[in-house]
């Protein structure tokens, strides 16, 4: 069973594939870590992506889509996976379909984890760090007893330059623009199905469990 987890920044993906994944029993292959590894390993691949990364470059989605298929081959893959990550763009999707075709294999499920912009925008941005121990406050859902200051140290907070609204706003433009046709060619091959993301954390788990449970039994 192979498993393309979907989600824009801040739609709390990221919280669910590892989790997800064990529970499942599959594999989890997120892309930055497939990078890592195989670089890390000094593997062919990940020479071949070093070279690229190092002359800043974007890493060809061929390189990629032949890392994913040689992390399927693993022990832990036998009974498939949940690709986190990857596919971002129409084109690899499209190689990534040729490429588990040509080894009897295809994406199963494609979940979305949906969230409203609005929802989305207030999660990236308004999150404060204290200077002293990096310690993480959020305008809305988590805010310091006192403005500026750090509950447990007492320290300044200070926001980077990555948590404000502007950069939130065109992360999602990215994601919108990149990403939203990736949405739609999974649902139009039928295997898309959307997952309410503002839930607590555990309701999403819980739907999401239920929905790729039922796609492996009517497999």
């Amino acid at each position: 069973m192979i498993v393309v987890l979907l989600g824009a920044p801040g739609s709390g993906k990221g919280t669910q594939g590892a989790p997800l994944a064990e529970h499942l029993g599959l594999a989890h292959v997120a892309s930055g870590d497939l990078f890592r590894d195989n670089i890390g390993r000094g593997t062919e691949l990940g020479k071949l992506a070093q070279d690229y990364i190092k002359r800043g470059v974007l890493v060809p989605d061929d390189v990629t889509i032949r890392m994913v298929l040689d992390r399927l081959t693993s022990t832990d893959a036998a009974g498939g996976a949940i690709l986190d990550g990857f596919p971002r763009t129409l084109a690899q999707a499209q190689a990534l379909d040729m490429a588990l075709a040509k080894q009897d294999q295809r994406v199963d499920a494609a979940p979305l984890v949906e969230v409203s912009t609005e929802e989305l925008l207030r999660r990236l941005a308004g999150r404060w760090i204290c200077r002293a121990a990096g310690h993480s406050y959020h305008e809305a859902s988590n805010p310091p007893r006192e403005p500026g200051r750090c509950d447990i140290d007492g320290s300044e907070l200070y926001q980077r330059e990555d948590d404000t609204i502007e950069v939130a706003r065109k992360r999602l433009e990215v994601y919108f623009e990149q990403t939203r046709p990736v949405v739609d060619y999974y649902r139009q091959r039928g295997v898309l199905f959307e997952i309410n993301g503002e839930q607590s954390i555990d309701e999403v788990f819980h739907d999401l469990v239920d929905a790729l449970q039922a796609t492996r039994t009517a497999a």
